[in-house]
């Protein structure tokens, strides 16, 4: 079995990834008035804005939160 599971992995063919690194550091080092978190299109907007609702509405929550915790129960 140690045998077959080495010379599956050994002889298994790899593919050859293109190196994108030069166009990516093209992409970012570009001067067009765009944050650096935000320079890579749509998708990068979208986690953005996704992320910054949530804090608001977390931070929000929390607040509320907060303020409920802080008043006394009334008694009945």
């Amino acid at each position: 079995l140690r045998q077959i599971s080495q010379r599956t992995i050994s002889t298994a063919s790899r593919r050859q990834l293109e190196n994108r690194v030069p166009e990516k550091q093209k992409l970012f080092q570009e001067d067009n008035g765009l944050p650096v978190y935000l320079k890579g299109g749509a998708m990068d907007g979208l986690l953005y804005r996704v992320t910054m609702g949530l804090t608001v509405f977390g931070t929000g929550y929390v607040l509320y939160e907060l303020m409920v915790a802080s008043m006394p129960k009334k008694q009945k």
